[in-house]
Parts: C-alpha cells; sequence; structure tokens
C-alpha cells in the first residue's frame, strides 16, 4: 500500500516562501486514500492555492495535461495549476481517479467531471476507460434520458464555461429538453391559439407540474437557448407563456412597479434585470391570447421602471392592444415613475395601446362601413373598450398636472359608434372640471364638444342641469335637448309608436342597458318637465320682483290681449338663445288639424 512520505513533504514544504507546514484543508478530506495507496509521494501540486502531494506516476498514466506539466517542471517537485474548471474540487476528483478511488457520478458533479477531464486531457489515449469516458457514458445514458438530470446538468454547466461548450454538454442538453418537452405528453393535446385564456388554465397547471422551477434557475442566456430551440421543435405557444411568466417573475422579484418610491437598487442589478426583460420580450410568441392582458401590463410597468429600450415598450404596447378587449382598469394604471411633479399615470402610453387595438381591429376587418356609412362591427367587444377607455379618464381625470391636450387625445379615440350613452364620459369630464377650478370657459367648452348631449341619460341630464362647472351654453343645450325628448315622446305616443326599425333598434338597446318600457319612460319624462316648469317659474317670479317693470296699458278701443303662457314664453327664450331647427323626423299633424279659426288667432304671441 501507498504510504506518505513525510520527508519529501517536508522538503516540498520548505520550498515553499510561506507556506503553513500543515497540510491543507484538501489534503486532509484525501489523506485517508491517500495513505491507502503504496505509492510514494514525490510531486505537490498547487491548485488555488491548496496543495496537494501525489505521485507522478499514477498523474502522468492518465493525465496527458499532468505529463506536459510534469516533464516542463525539470526534475521540480512543485509545480500548479491554475483556473482548472471546478477549481480544488474538481481537481480532487481527477486525483482520485488517477489513484483508483471509487466515487459516485451524479447528475450534481458529472459535468464538472466531464470539464476537469477534458482540461486535464484524462482520454482513452493514455488509458482505457479514461475520466472522459466514464463521464460521457454517464451523461448519454442517464442525463439525456431524464428531463431533471438534464436542466441540472444544464444548470451546472453555466459554470464551466466556455469548456462546457467545447464539449458540447450545453447543446446536447437544451437539444435532449427541448426534445422530451415537446414530445410529453401533457402537450400532445390539440390547443387552439384563439382560445380564451380561462380554458388554459388546467394546461398551465399541468406546465407546472411537469417542470416546476427547474427552468427557472437557468441563467438568461441559456434560457434564451432553450426556448429558441423548443420553438424550433414545434414546442406550443400556449404551453411556453406559463414558463415564462414564471421566470419573469421569479426573475424580477422585489422590483417597485407601483410608482411608490424611487428605485433603490445598484446599477449592476439594475442592468441585469434590465436585460433578463428585454430578452423575455423578444422571447414572447407572437400567437394572440396566449399570454394575459396582466402579465403583458406588468411586463410594460417593468418596462417603464427599469427604462428599457424604446423598442421593447412598443413591442408589448402592440401585444397589449391586440387584447385591449381583456383588459381591465387596474391593468391601464401604469405609473409614470415620475418623482418631479409630473403626470402620475403614463396616458401617452396608453393612447399608443389604444392606436394599436384600432389598427388590429381594422386589419382583422371588424371595423367596417357599409354603402350608408352604417358602422357594421361587432360592437360589444368595441363598446366594452370604450366604456374602459372612459373608466380610465374618470380615474386620471383627478390628477391636477394632467394637461387638457393629453385628456382630450385619449377621449377623441373612443368610436362614437361604440358610444351608446355619454355617462361615463360626463363623469371623466366633471372630475377633470372639479380637479382643474382654474379652467378657461374656452377650454371647458372644448372639453364638453367630446360630448354628445342628446345621449345623456335623465339622470345625468338632471345633474348636467344643476352643475355650475360646466359652461352655460352646454346647460342651456342640455335643458333644450330634454324638451326636444319629451315632445318626441309625446309625438311618437299621439301617432301610434314607432317605426319598425326605430322599434327594433330601441328594443336591443333597452336590453343591453335594462331600460324601461315608453310608457314607463313617457310618464317619467312629463314629471320632469313638469318640475322643470315649476323651476322656470320660481326663476321668472324671482326676475320679475327684481326688474319690477312698468305696466303699459291699453290705448285703443281693442280688448287686452290675454297673458303669454309661461310654456310659450319660455320655448321663445330658448329659441333665441339656441336656435335649433325641429330636425326630429316627428309626423306632422294633418291639414285638417293645423287648421284652427282666426278668432284663435287673435291670442297667438308667436
Amino acid at each position: 500500500m501507498l504510504r506518505m512520505d513525510q520527508d519529501r513533504t517536508s522538503s516540498a514544504a520548505a520550498a515553499i516562501p510561506k507556506r503553513r507546514q500543515t497540510l491543507s484543508a484538501a489534503m486532509k478530506r484525501t489523506s485517508e486514500w491517500i495513505h491507502s495507496q503504496d505509492a510514494p509521494n514525490d510531486i505537490t501540486v498547487l491548485v488555488g492555492g491548496t496543495a496537494f502531494n501525489l505521485n507522478k506516476f499514477l498523474l502522468v498514466s492518465k493525465s496527458g495535461y499532468m505529463r506536459k506539466l510534469i516533464s516542463q517542471a525539470n526534475d521540480s517537485e512543485i509545480i500548479k495549476i491554475s483556473e482548472i474548471p471546478g477549481g480544488i474540487e474538481a481537481f480532487e476528483f481527477a486525483a482520485k481517479f488517477c489513484y483508483g478511488v471509487n466515487f459516485e457520478i451524479n447528475p450534481e458533479n458529472v459535468a464538472m467531471l466531464r470539464c476537469v477531464s477534458e482540461y486535464l486531457e484524462m482520454t482513452e489515449e493514455y488509458t482505457d476507460g479514461n475520466l472522459v469516458r466514464r463521464s460521457e457514458d454517464y451523461f448519454e445514458e442517464v442525463v439525456l434520458a431524464n428531463l431533471s438530470a438534464a436542466v441540472t446538468v444544464l444548470q451546472k454547466s453555466e459554470s464551466f464555461l466556455p469548456i462546457s461548450e467545447k464539449v458540447k454538454l450545453v447543446s446536447r442538453c437544451i437539444s435532449a429538453i427541448a426534445y422530451m418537452a415537446c414530445n410529453d405528453i401533457q402537450f400532445s393535446l390539440s390547443t387552439d391559439s384563439h382560445a380564451s385564456l380561462s380554458s388554459s388554465l388546467t394546461q398551465s397547471r399541468a406546465i407546472m407540474d411537469w417542470c416546476g422551477e427547474e427552468l427557472t434557475i437557468l441563467r438568461i442566456d441559456t434560457f434564451k437557448k432553450l426556448i429558441t430551440e423548443m420553438k424550433a421543435m414545434g414546442f406550443k405557444p400556449v404551453a411556453l407563456g406559463p414558463i415564462l411568466m414564471l421566470y419573469v417573475h421569479k426573475s424580477l422579484r422585489g422590483l417597485d412597479l407601483l410608482g411608490k418610491e424611487r428605485k433603490k437598487m445598484e446599477p449592476k442589478q439594475e442592468h441585469e434585470k434590465r436585460v433578463v426583460l428585454e430578452t423575455i420580450v423578444s422571447l414572447l410568441p407572437k400567437e394572440k391570447n396566449v399570454l394575459s392582458v396582466s402579465f403583458l401590463s406588468m411586463l410594460l410597468r417593468a418596462a417603464v421602471f427599469l427604462e428599457t429600450t424604446m423598442a421593447c415598450r412598443l413591442d408589448l404596447e402592440k401585444r397589449m392592444g391586440m387584447q385591449l378587449g381583456q383588459a381591465a382598469l387596474d391593468d391601464l394604471l401604469i405609473p409614470s415613475f415620475s418623482f418631479d411633479g409630473g403626470i402620475l399615470f403614463d396616458v401617452d402610453m396608453i393612447q399608443r395601446v389604444m392606436m394599436n387595438y384600432l389598427e388590429h381591429e381594422a386589419d382583422e376587418g371588424r371595423i367596417q362601413f357599409d354603402i350608408d356609412d352604417e358602422f357594421t362591427s361587432s360592437i360589444s367587444g368595441m363598446d366594452q373598450v370604450g366604456r374602459l377607455i372612459e373608466s380610465y379618464l374618470a380615474e386620471i381625470a383627478s390628477d391636477p398636472n394632467l394637461p387638457i391636450s393629453k385628456f382630450i387625445s385619449l377621449a377623441e379615440l373612443i368610436p362614437e359608434q361604440a358610444r351608446f350613452t355619454e355617462d361615463s364620459m360626463y363623469r371623466a369630464i366633471d372630475i377633470y372640471f372639479k380637479a382643474h377650478p382654474s379652467l378657461s370657459d374656452a377650454d371647458r367648452k372644448q372639453i364638453c364638444e367630446m360630448m354628445d348631449l342628446q345621449k345623456l341619460s335623465r339622470e345625468a341630464c338632471a345633474h348636467a342641469a344643476q352643475n355650475e362647472r360646466l359652461p352655460v351654453q352646454i346647460v342651456v343645450q342640455v335643458l333644450h335637448n330634454e324638451q326636444q325628448r319629451l315632445r318626441n315622446a309625446s309625438s311618437r305616443n299621439y301617432y301610434g309608436g314607432d317605426s319598425p326599425a326605430f322599434s327594433q333598434k330601441l328594443s336591443m338597446f333597452r336590453s343591453n342597458y335594462h331600460l324601461e318600457t315608453p310608457s314607463d319612460e313617457l310618464s317619467r319624462l312629463r314629471s320632469e318637465n313638469d318640475n322643470l316648469k315649476l323651476e322656470l317659474m320660481r326663476m321668472q317670479a324671482q326676475r320679475r320682483n327684481e326688474d319690477k317693470p312698468s305696466v303699459k296699458q291699453a290705448v285703443s278701443g281693442k280688448p287686452p290681449l290675454p297673458k303669454k303662457s309661461l310654456v310659450n314664453s319660455v320655448s321663445k327664450q330658448l329659441s333665441r338663445l339656441y336656435p335649433f331647427n325641429r330636425a326630429d323626423g316627428a309626423k306632422t299633424p294633418s291639414r285638417k288639424a293645423m287648421t284652427k279659426p282666426a278668432k284663435d288667432r287673435r291670442h297667438s304671441i308667436s
């Protein structure tokens, strides 16, 4: 059996300046198997500052690299190895192999053994069954046949670059993982890129069970190579989405995406996260409905926070615009991360998202106009997006730093055909007026021009009639429209109802918005009109008391004209303030009904 040569060890130690006389930690770990060998220790190998006292013959018999070093040492008893893959631990395994000591090869150390054996040139050229062949056999027979083992070896290989690339550990692991993933039974089910996100939740859970967090341990450059290979082999996009989401959530953990405080990261850490995010965005599937809008919104927040490239942000905005119909209000509230007194939310980004949505709908052919310029699109989806943008406007309207140009530009993107009612827009405008009390009348009128006042509900009209923040012209127009609505309702009731086409549209509108029947609506309109008359009478009486006009007596022998009725007076004043032509389409009474006795004309005030 081999025994340690203490005299040779002491002399070698004396030749090393400032070296401790005690055995290194590595030699303590290996003293048992060295003592058990019947070979003298005639050379000291320094690896990373640790000394190994070994036998020359056992080393050169299996390592071509050690043979070169020893032959170049000129009978020196000390040689030094630097930058060995795996460091001290790897060399210790190689030394054990040279001494014939058995040890276990497993997925945790096979990458290290394969790389260190390549570095030390432990090939079949020097002995049969050398360490290169042993580690290669295990890698091909065990690792490449097991998904979990392949992922583990791939992650370990990242520490041994570039030699792990030289021996093709990385490329072979990636190919094996991609192949097993594409042929796994869990992904053999047919999937549709247009299927709803909820229908893919079961597959998402199966994907998480299949790979768990194994792929998230990979570095971003290795992860990119793996995902690219999986795509090339036909890995389904619906299964790829959850993997990317899991990797992003783990890699970008700890970011403050709510915009409450400034960044608290080192520049190096921020750069690493920025690279991760930009790489993930480049790997996102092109298919629609593969990723949720909430996930895309989270990526957008992170992109703004980390200040990624504009190309990265524009790509995310386009993807989010394609699925804007699935978004919630919280998905649009992306902070501007401006702490210098700017606006709270990134309104320009949402405006670009909305423009991407409209362009996508036009490209898909869902926005079309027939010969009569009637809107033939699927109103439900666009109406939902319109109400979403109106809710967003109401949310951001309270920001005192929001300029009027941004508010109007975003509001104008909402298609008119999708706005059945203007109540939400009126609410957003009223909130904006309340948060910006210093607006001029011209600015207020410009903002109100975005509304179609005829689409306001009765409740909104009642509120607008008493809203002191609205311009006077808008209040007058609201009152006039309310009067016109009552006249139209009375006219339809008098002449026997509406046309079939109008009734059909009105019925569909009532079913969508849960409106009342015509009789109930007419009764309510009459009641509100009576209240309006009473209010106007009180205003007229108050004005009469303030002005106290003189009473003119009749000078002719003709009997005095009767007093003007209140309704006709109000109508005449409204017509002078806002001269609308009656173009409501109501039927004209018959000629007989229009003919009146001449004596009635004496009492006309028109």
